[in-house]
């Protein structure tokens, strides 16, 4: 399948944090700061970067655009030049430690369809609050950046009720990345494009072999 990055044979995406001001209790994840190749793991849980209290699986990775001297094959990304996304698509969670309430969204890019999923506890377990299906889209009607293949990015959001502790971002290794994750609203932040035609053309069914992250990513973690 297609791998997102370019110069680690595979990697894709990165992005740092920034919190919206809005409304208190909303967070905007932008991973900008988090280093190319690097795992996001408890960045925004004081280690390095804003103390959100938010631990990511160790299979997260961030990824830098290669336009800005990253690896990442994806152009146009909302918040420029950093993504998110996961190597393994069974350690692929994020923990709210303090929880979160409203709405859950984020922008992503995706050569596969994939479901992410909202929990009442840690780890992806406890009560299914919401749910938010994703298109193989990442290839469609591009425009501006002309570099980097993943360069379609669409807004997604969903509501829920009650207290949320945990996303499962299961299924999504390798071949969607993610950028502007956001607590406490079905608006994510940033500046990207909004929603696109989730149905895939043509043209785009036939680059599905180009996935999100690739080998060289994968190798240096091994090695580190």
């Amino acid at each position: 399948m297609k791998r997102i990055s370019a110069a680690l044979a595979a990697g894709l995406l990165c992005t740092t944090a920034i919190a919206a001001t809005a409304k208190a209790d909303v967070i905007v994840l932008d991973f900008e700061g988090v280093g190319n190749g690097q795992p996001v793991g408890d960045y925004y849980n004081g280690n390095g970067g804003p103390d959100y209290g938010i631990v990511f699986s160790p299979a997260t990775l961030a990824i830098v655009d290669e336009d800005a001297g990253g690896d990442g094959n994806f152009a146009n990304e909302p918040s420029p030049s950093t993504i998110m996304f996961f190597l393994d698509a069974d350690n692929a969670t994020l923990n709210v430690l303090n929880g979160f309430d409203v709405g859950f969204s984020f922008f992503y890019s995706s050569s596969v369809v994939a479901t992410v999923t909202v929990w009442s506890g840690l780890d992806g377990t406890g009560d299914l609050l919401g749910s938010l299906d994703l298109s193989a889209q990442a290839f469609n009607d591009c425009a501006g950046d002309p570099e980097g293949d993943f360069c379609n990015w669409t807004a997604v959001g969903v509501a829920f009720d009650g207290i949320a502790h945990s996303i499962n971002f299961g299924g999504t290794a390798n071949f969607t990345g993610y950028d502007n994750i956001t607590f406490g609203s079905v608006t994510p932040g940033g500046s990207g494009p909004g929603p696109v035609n989730p149905v895939p053309e043509p043209a785009a069914l036939a680059l599905l072999g180009l996935g999100l992250a690739g080998l060289g990513v994968a190798r240096r973690r091994k090695s580190a």
